[in-house]
Protein backbone atom coordinates (compact mmCIF):
# COMPACT_ATOMS: atom_id res chain seq x y z
CA UNK A 1 0.00 0.00 0.00
CA UNK A 2 1.28 3.39 -0.93
CA UNK A 3 1.55 6.28 1.34
CA UNK A 4 -1.29 8.18 -0.14
CA UNK A 5 -3.46 5.15 0.29
CA UNK A 6 -3.41 5.39 4.20
CA UNK A 7 -6.52 6.47 5.08
CA UNK A 8 -6.89 9.48 7.89
CA UNK A 9 -8.54 8.94 10.80
CA UNK A 10 -12.17 11.50 10.34
CA UNK A 11 -11.93 14.63 11.44
CA UNK A 12 -14.77 13.95 14.73
CA UNK A 13 -17.54 17.19 14.33
CA UNK A 14 -18.31 17.94 17.27
CA UNK A 15 -21.49 20.29 19.07
CA UNK A 16 -20.92 23.43 21.30
CA UNK A 17 -23.42 23.26 24.31
CA UNK A 18 -24.14 26.82 23.08
CA UNK A 19 -25.28 25.82 20.02
CA UNK A 20 -28.76 25.05 21.70
CA UNK A 21 -29.13 28.03 23.79
CA UNK A 22 -31.38 28.79 25.55
CA UNK A 23 -32.20 25.04 26.21
CA UNK A 24 -29.82 23.44 28.69
CA UNK A 25 -26.41 22.10 28.74
CA UNK A 26 -28.11 18.84 29.13
CA UNK A 27 -30.05 19.26 26.26
CA UNK A 28 -27.29 19.34 24.49
CA UNK A 29 -25.79 16.38 25.17
CA UNK A 30 -29.62 14.87 23.70
CA UNK A 31 -29.48 16.85 20.78
CA UNK A 32 -25.80 15.22 19.74
CA UNK A 33 -26.47 12.05 20.47
CA UNK A 34 -29.99 12.23 18.66
CA UNK A 35 -28.59 13.31 15.45
CA UNK A 36 -25.01 11.75 15.80
CA UNK A 37 -22.26 14.36 16.21
CA UNK A 38 -19.64 12.74 17.28
CA UNK A 39 -19.20 14.49 21.23
CA UNK A 40 -19.64 18.04 22.13
CA UNK A 41 -17.94 20.90 23.24
CA UNK A 42 -19.04 22.26 26.98
CA UNK A 43 -19.41 26.18 26.83
CA UNK A 44 -19.08 26.88 30.48
CA UNK A 45 -21.36 29.54 31.43
CA UNK A 46 -24.36 30.36 34.00
CA UNK A 47 -25.91 27.10 33.74
CA UNK A 48 -24.80 25.18 36.70
CA UNK A 49 -24.33 22.06 35.21
CA UNK A 50 -22.11 23.50 32.63
CA UNK A 51 -19.84 24.24 35.11
CA UNK A 52 -19.81 20.73 37.40
CA UNK A 53 -17.13 17.73 35.78
CA UNK A 54 -18.89 15.09 37.45
CA UNK A 55 -22.84 16.80 36.19
CA UNK A 56 -20.75 16.68 32.64
CA UNK A 57 -19.14 13.40 33.20
CA UNK A 58 -22.65 11.49 34.18
CA UNK A 59 -24.14 13.21 30.79
CA UNK A 60 -21.57 11.67 28.66
CA UNK A 61 -21.50 8.31 29.98
CA UNK A 62 -25.60 8.40 30.11
CA UNK A 63 -25.59 9.49 26.40
CA UNK A 64 -22.54 7.91 25.22
CA UNK A 65 -21.57 11.27 24.03
CA UNK A 66 -17.71 12.37 24.84
CA UNK A 67 -16.63 15.93 25.75
CA UNK A 68 -14.60 16.54 23.28
CA UNK A 69 -13.84 20.42 24.55
CA UNK A 70 -14.24 22.23 27.63
CA UNK A 71 -15.01 25.96 26.54
CA UNK A 72 -13.31 28.46 29.15
CA UNK A 73 -15.69 31.28 30.95
CA UNK A 74 -14.32 34.24 29.18
CA UNK A 75 -16.95 36.18 27.94
CA UNK A 76 -18.17 39.47 29.37
CA UNK A 77 -21.42 37.75 30.54
CA UNK A 78 -19.39 34.96 32.26
CA UNK A 79 -16.75 37.12 34.47
CA UNK A 80 -17.91 35.82 37.46
CA UNK A 81 -18.46 32.03 36.94
CA UNK A 82 -15.89 30.07 38.32
CA UNK A 83 -14.27 33.27 40.39
CA UNK A 84 -12.72 36.29 38.83
CA UNK A 85 -9.68 35.10 38.92
CA UNK A 86 -8.52 34.71 35.53
CA UNK A 87 -5.67 32.18 35.94
CA UNK A 88 -8.03 29.61 38.15
CA UNK A 89 -10.57 29.68 35.70
CA UNK A 90 -7.97 28.27 33.15
CA UNK A 91 -7.13 25.78 36.29
CA UNK A 92 -10.47 24.43 36.72
CA UNK A 93 -10.99 24.45 32.89
CA UNK A 94 -7.80 22.01 33.10
CA UNK A 95 -9.36 19.83 35.78
CA UNK A 96 -12.81 19.56 33.97
CA UNK A 97 -11.42 18.71 30.54
CA UNK A 98 -9.22 16.37 32.69
CA UNK A 99 -12.07 14.80 34.62
CA UNK A 100 -13.96 14.46 31.73
CA UNK A 101 -11.20 13.12 28.96
CA UNK A 102 -11.40 16.37 26.67
CA UNK A 103 -8.47 16.65 24.71
CA UNK A 104 -8.85 20.62 24.31
CA UNK A 105 -9.36 23.84 26.62
CA UNK A 106 -10.63 26.58 24.13
CA UNK A 107 -9.76 30.41 25.67
CA UNK A 108 -9.71 33.70 24.52
CA UNK A 109 -7.39 36.67 24.20
CA UNK A 110 -7.87 38.84 27.60
CA UNK A 111 -9.85 41.69 27.40
CA UNK A 112 -7.27 45.34 27.31
CA UNK A 113 -8.82 45.94 30.85
CA UNK A 114 -6.98 42.84 31.94
CA UNK A 115 -3.31 44.27 31.62
CA UNK A 116 -1.74 42.23 34.40
CA UNK A 117 -3.21 38.92 32.90
CA UNK A 118 -2.80 40.20 29.22
CA UNK A 119 0.95 40.80 30.06
CA UNK A 120 1.50 37.25 31.21
CA UNK A 121 -0.75 35.64 29.09
CA UNK A 122 1.66 33.99 25.99
CA UNK A 123 4.15 32.87 29.01
CA UNK A 124 1.33 31.81 31.33
CA UNK A 125 -0.18 29.12 28.54
CA UNK A 126 3.29 27.95 27.78
CA UNK A 127 3.75 26.88 31.70
CA UNK A 128 0.47 25.28 32.11
CA UNK A 129 0.85 23.72 28.63
CA UNK A 130 3.76 22.08 29.86
CA UNK A 131 2.18 20.81 32.91
CA UNK A 132 -0.45 18.62 31.19
CA UNK A 133 -1.91 17.00 28.00
CA UNK A 134 -4.94 18.95 27.42
CA UNK A 135 -4.01 21.56 24.64
CA UNK A 136 -5.00 25.49 24.99
CA UNK A 137 -6.48 26.69 22.19
CA UNK A 138 -6.65 30.37 21.57
CA UNK A 139 -9.63 31.87 19.41
CA UNK A 140 -9.43 34.40 17.02
CA UNK A 141 -11.20 36.72 17.75
CA UNK A 142 -11.66 40.60 16.01
CA UNK A 143 -11.98 44.05 16.80
CA UNK A 144 -15.00 45.88 18.32
CA UNK A 145 -16.79 47.90 15.22
CA UNK A 146 -19.08 50.79 16.10
CA UNK A 147 -20.09 52.89 13.08
CA UNK A 148 -17.31 53.57 10.99
CA UNK A 149 -14.35 53.32 13.41
CA UNK A 150 -13.55 50.15 15.51
CA UNK A 151 -11.42 49.12 18.99
CA UNK A 152 -8.89 46.75 19.21
CA UNK A 153 -10.44 44.88 22.01
CA UNK A 154 -8.12 42.45 23.17
CA UNK A 155 -4.34 42.11 24.36
CA UNK A 156 -1.86 41.02 23.55
CA UNK A 157 -3.73 40.55 20.11
CA UNK A 158 -7.52 39.77 18.56
CA UNK A 159 -5.60 37.78 15.56
CA UNK A 160 -3.63 34.43 17.16
CA UNK A 161 -1.41 34.51 14.28
CA UNK A 162 0.46 37.16 15.60
CA UNK A 163 1.60 35.78 19.10
CA UNK A 164 3.71 32.45 20.41
CA UNK A 165 0.63 30.05 20.73
CA UNK A 166 1.44 26.34 20.51
CA UNK A 167 -2.30 25.82 19.72
CA UNK A 168 -5.73 28.11 18.10
CA UNK A 169 -8.97 27.46 17.79
CA UNK A 170 -10.47 29.04 14.01
CA UNK A 171 -14.12 30.49 14.28
CA UNK A 172 -15.64 31.43 11.35
CA UNK A 173 -18.02 33.89 12.44
CA UNK A 174 -15.19 35.50 14.33
CA UNK A 175 -13.41 35.85 11.24
CA UNK A 176 -16.48 37.45 9.22
CA UNK A 177 -16.60 40.08 11.91
CA UNK A 178 -12.59 41.17 11.40
CA UNK A 179 -13.01 40.67 7.34
CA UNK A 180 -9.94 38.31 8.04
CA UNK A 181 -9.13 35.66 5.11
CA UNK A 182 -10.45 32.46 7.03
CA UNK A 183 -8.23 30.34 4.34
CA UNK A 184 -5.10 32.76 4.26
CA UNK A 185 -5.51 32.20 8.48
CA UNK A 186 -5.72 28.74 8.72
CA UNK A 187 -2.71 28.34 6.01
CA UNK A 188 -0.71 30.61 7.93
CA UNK A 189 -1.39 28.88 11.83
CA UNK A 190 -0.35 25.28 9.75
CA UNK A 191 0.07 22.72 12.34
CA UNK A 192 -0.94 25.52 15.32
CA UNK A 193 -4.17 25.25 14.22
CA UNK A 194 -6.04 22.62 16.53
CA UNK A 195 -9.32 23.78 16.68
CA UNK A 196 -12.49 25.08 14.75
CA UNK A 197 -15.28 26.34 15.59
CA UNK A 198 -17.86 25.74 12.10
CA UNK A 199 -20.16 28.50 11.69
CA UNK A 200 -20.37 31.44 9.00
CA UNK A 201 -21.29 35.11 9.14
CA UNK A 202 -21.24 38.46 6.77
CA UNK A 203 -20.25 42.16 7.16
CA UNK A 204 -21.45 42.72 10.37
CA UNK A 205 -20.59 43.99 13.16
CA UNK A 206 -22.22 41.71 15.20
CA UNK A 207 -21.00 38.27 15.80
CA UNK A 208 -23.89 35.69 14.26
CA UNK A 209 -22.95 32.04 14.43
CA UNK A 210 -24.68 31.83 11.38
CA UNK A 211 -25.48 28.38 9.99
CA UNK A 212 -22.66 27.34 7.53
CA UNK A 213 -23.57 28.39 3.72
CA UNK A 214 -25.75 31.39 4.96
CA UNK A 215 -23.02 33.88 5.47
CA UNK A 216 -20.19 34.92 3.09
CA UNK A 217 -17.29 33.08 4.56
CA UNK A 218 -15.16 30.45 2.53
CA UNK A 219 -16.72 27.33 4.59
CA UNK A 220 -16.83 24.80 2.56
CA UNK A 221 -13.45 25.78 1.01
CA UNK A 222 -11.97 25.25 4.80
CA UNK A 223 -13.12 21.89 5.40
CA UNK A 224 -11.75 20.62 2.40
CA UNK A 225 -8.89 22.21 2.97
CA UNK A 226 -8.60 20.97 6.61
CA UNK A 227 -9.33 17.26 5.45
CA UNK A 228 -6.89 17.62 2.82
CA UNK A 229 -4.26 18.64 4.84
CA UNK A 230 -4.02 16.56 7.52
CA UNK A 231 -5.66 17.98 9.89
CA UNK A 232 -5.74 16.56 13.69
CA UNK A 233 -7.77 18.09 15.62
CA UNK A 234 -11.34 18.72 15.65
CA UNK A 235 -14.72 20.66 14.11
CA UNK A 236 -17.46 21.85 16.34
CA UNK A 237 -20.35 23.11 15.17
CA UNK A 238 -20.89 26.85 17.13
CA UNK A 239 -24.45 27.87 15.25
CA UNK A 240 -27.07 30.23 17.30
CA UNK A 241 -30.23 28.77 17.04
CA UNK A 242 -31.62 30.79 19.86
CA UNK A 243 -34.27 32.91 17.25
CA UNK A 244 -35.09 29.33 16.35
CA UNK A 245 -39.35 28.78 16.28
CA UNK A 246 -39.27 25.83 18.62
CA UNK A 247 -37.23 22.87 18.96
CA UNK A 248 -37.99 21.01 15.96
CA UNK A 249 -36.64 24.10 13.97
CA UNK A 250 -33.49 24.15 16.63
CA UNK A 251 -32.97 20.35 15.25
CA UNK A 252 -33.28 21.08 11.46
CA UNK A 253 -30.37 24.04 11.33
CA UNK A 254 -28.23 21.34 13.63
CA UNK A 255 -28.75 18.65 11.39
CA UNK A 256 -28.30 21.04 8.42
CA UNK A 257 -24.90 22.56 10.15
CA UNK A 258 -23.61 18.69 10.45
CA UNK A 259 -24.43 17.66 7.24
CA UNK A 260 -22.41 20.54 5.98
CA UNK A 261 -19.83 19.59 7.70
CA UNK A 262 -19.73 15.92 6.89
CA UNK A 263 -20.03 16.82 3.14
CA UNK A 264 -17.09 18.65 3.39
CA UNK A 265 -14.95 17.21 5.48
CA UNK A 266 -15.59 13.95 2.77
CA UNK A 267 -17.25 11.97 4.98
CA UNK A 268 -20.42 11.40 3.09
CA UNK A 269 -23.63 13.58 2.76
CA UNK A 270 -24.59 13.00 6.68
CA UNK A 271 -27.42 12.22 8.52
CA UNK A 272 -30.88 12.55 7.25
CA UNK A 273 -32.95 15.69 8.54
CA UNK A 274 -34.39 14.95 11.82
CA UNK A 275 -37.77 13.49 11.94
CA UNK A 276 -40.30 15.21 13.86
CA UNK A 277 -41.70 14.19 17.42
Amino acid sequence: MTPDAVRRPAIQVGLSTSSVYPESTAAAFEVASYLGYDGVEVMVGTDATSQDPEALKALSDHYQVPVLAIHSPCLLITQHVWGTDSWGKLQRAQRAAERVGARTVVVHPPFRWQREYAREFVTGLHRMGSETDVRFAVENMYPWRAGPGSVDAYLPDWDVRNDDYPHTTLDLSHTAVSRSNAIEMATDLGRRLAHVHLADGTDSNRDEHLVPGRGDQPVAPLLTLLAGTGFEGTVIAEISTRKAADHEARLADLAETLRFARLHLGQGPGPAAPRST
